[in-house]
């Protein structure tokens, strides 16, 4: 039993026949198959990299090099030493470059700094795109169920035309009905069954597109599982959105901070090996082996005349960051009314849908003793069948956009 329960878990995305699809499941498997969540993994690979990159400039840095060359004309001494000749005017050379850096004055680390800061970014803002998910989900659930309560009404009322089709039938076989009675009720059994075909139609593809969305067969008839109303306690926002702005404004931060290591010091050894003609002695006419070897400062002041612009751009995009940032949460804050406003209209909505029904079910009894009584057309009669089913159908349209209207609010808080 252990490894049958096991398999099913594995095999979720495998739905049967008769299957079961929840909410959240939808949602946990939709992010499962969504082709963009790999990146999570590719993000996580490419920072890696530049890290060890990063770090690898402390290692010894090796460069071999060589020349050959002839020139016109050398250095001569204009008096005659004995054992020093005139030196060659064709030249060779072989060096190997070693050097170590002691101090880059900060560069590897803000390097380093920055790549974190900028894959944390592309983490926030790929879970600001896979957020999106939960709201493409939602809509396509509730409206399966929209169309599941739709089918089961339009069933009820089909199940009703038949019995008045009878009771007609029965009246017209004791003269108390004629042919266009029965036409009528004819026409309305049809009108169901077209309504019922464009029901069927909808929900298979709707299923579909939520099959496709989340990786699961919809084979067979799936049962979608009505959710429970969801407990919102509370209005405020917590959308991976802000996050995203705070990765921003911190990755703009550590750039500020890194400017001054554009112009700081650096120190290093370094040492020179090589072999040509001529070597360290520029008299020597022989090929030799030489080394030169010792510390070496840099120090480029160019930057100093661009930091400040630098700076001054990292402000500009702070503060066009804290713009968007503010802009999102007034426009969220003003979806958030409209919706709280919804879901307001929709409760009074479902308030009267009941006692609409009740009263739409009184007149249709009425209507029915009317016609036995032979003082209401057979027409007449089915206009208030047909009204009290489109009371129920509006009932149930009204509970679907109230309960999707409180998952949207869901959806707009995170809460």
């Amino acid at each position: 039993m252990k490894l049958i329960f096991t398999l099913a878990l594995m095999g979720g995305c495998f739905c049967p026949a008769g299957a079961q699809w929840t909410l959240d499941s939808c949602r946990e498997k939709a992010l499962a198959n969504y082709p963009q969540v790999r990146q999570y993994d590719l993000i996580r690979k490419s920072s890696e990299y530049t890290l060890s990159n990063a770090g690898k400039a402390y290692l010894p840095q090796v460069s071999l090099s060589g020349k050959a060359s002839y020139q016109t004309d050398v250095t001569r001494i204009p008096v005659d030493i004995p054992g020093v000749r005139e030196m060659n005017k064709d030249q060779y050379g072989l060096t190997l470059d070693v050097s170590q850096s002691l101090w880059d004055g900060g560069v590897t680390h803000s390097k380093k700094k920055i790549e974190q800061a900028s894959a944390y970014l592309s983490k926030q803002q790929l879970e600001v795109e896979l957020y999106a998910l939960n709201d493409r989900v939602n809509q396509l659930y509730f409206g399966i169920l929209l169309l599941d309560a739709k089918r089961e009404q339009n069933k009820l009322l089909q199940e009703e035309l038949q019995r008045n089709y009878e009771r007609v039938n029965s009246l017209f076989r004791n003269g108390m009905a004629n042919a266009a009675d029965l036409d009528a009720v004819r026409v309305e059994q049809l009108k169901a069954i077209q309504q019922e075909t464009q029901l069927v139609s909808g929900r298979t593809a709707y299923v579909e597109m939520l099959a496709h969305l989340t990786g699961q067969q919809s084979t067979g008839e799936v049962t979608l599982v009505k959710p429970e109303e969801p407990l919102l306690t509370s209005d405020e926002i917590h959308r991976p959105e802000l996050s995203f702005f705070e990765a921003q404004q911190q990755l703009l931060n550590i750039q500020r901070e890194s400017v001054k290591v554009g112009y700081m010091p650096k120190f290093g050894l370094f040492i020179t090996g090589g072999y040509g003609r001529p070597g360290l002695n520029m008299l020597d006419r022989d090929f030799s082996p030489y080394a030169i070897g010792g510390i070496r400062l840099s120090w480029n002041f160019g930057s100093l005349y661009t930091s400040k612009n630098e700076r001054r751009l990292i402000e500009t995009s702070l503060q066009n960051t804290w713009v968007q940032r503010e802009t999102f949460l007034f426009n969220t804050e003003m979806e958030l009314s409209r919706q709280q406003q919804e879901i307001r209209k929709n409760k009074d909505l479902l308030e009267y849908d009941d006692e609409i029904i009740r009263l739409r079910e009184n007149v249709k009894r009425s209507a029915e003793a009317k016609v036995a009584n032979g003082m209401m057309t057979i027409t007449d009669w089915m206009e208030k069948v047909t009204d009290e089913s489109l009371a129920r159908q509006e009932k149930i349209q009204h509970e679907m956009e109230y309960l999707l209207s409180m998952y949207n609010k869901k959806y707009t808080t995170n809460n």
